[in-house]
């Protein structure tokens, strides 16, 4: 069992914690898993919305702008195709859908690897609870000061329930940092951000969740 300590929002420690090694120590760190999933989630998070004409789309006249012959120029048969400035396009993107498919078991696989690498790096730290007193982001950015993670360099992932309104709240407005709920953490936020700071109540939420 990895044992962390518990820190308030002071950077004080108030005492300690065990977390599963199968969820926060995993020794064999597996980087395709982690590349899978993050590929994953990039795909599901295309809009997919890009899209060019066709020749039969574009505006503009169909005649065929000189005789077949005669002129020393290559035949053409309208100014709508793909060779013409302001033609249609040829191969170019339509609307589309990205999202494929994985499983599940390497979803966890994956979230568990990323918890075990920020856990190694000593990059994960657990607080007893994230209090925000009226919701401010200055009072959010003053307790990540003081657990030694100063706003703009570090990037922070916060993580603590939902029911904790002013902590969401207080943390919209942060540059680089930002706060998910136990239940939407993903491995790509992990990666992305440089420390995970989640509360004991989230860890042990999230360790129920992933334990194989």
């Amino acid at each position: 069992m990895a044992k962390l300590d518990v820190l308030n929002t002071l950077g004080k420690s108030v005492g300690s914690i065990e977390l599963d090694d199968a969820v926060f120590g995993l020794e064999e760190i597996n980087e395709h898993v982690l590349w899978e999933v993050v590929k994953w989630q990039r795909a599901k998070r295309r809009s997919g919305t890009h899209s060019t004409k066709r020749r039969s789309e574009v505006r503009g006249s169909s005649k065929k702008p000189y005789k077949q012959k005669g002129t020393g120029n290559a035949r053409q048969g309208s100014r709508k195709s793909p060779i013409y400035v302001g033609g249609g396009s040829t191969f170019g993107p339509k609307p589309r859908n990205y999202e494929y498919n994985i499983n599940r078991k390497v979803r966890k696989l994956a979230l568990r690897t990323a918890l075990s690498v920020r856990c190694a790096e000593k990059k994960l730290i657990v607080l007893d609870t994230f209090g925000v007193a009226g919701g401010k982001t200055k009072a959010v950015a003053t307790a990540l000061a003081a657990l030694g993670v100063k706003q703009p360099d570090h990037k922070v992932l916060i993580v603590d329930s939902e029911d904790n309104a002013e902590l969401a709240r207080g943390s919209r407005n942060l540059a680089v940092s930002k706060w998910i709920a136990p239940e939407g953490l993903n491995v790509y936020d992990i990666l992305d951000h440089d420390t995970l700071i989640i509360t004991s109540a989230s860890a042990k939420a999230v360790e129920e969740a992933l334990r194989p």
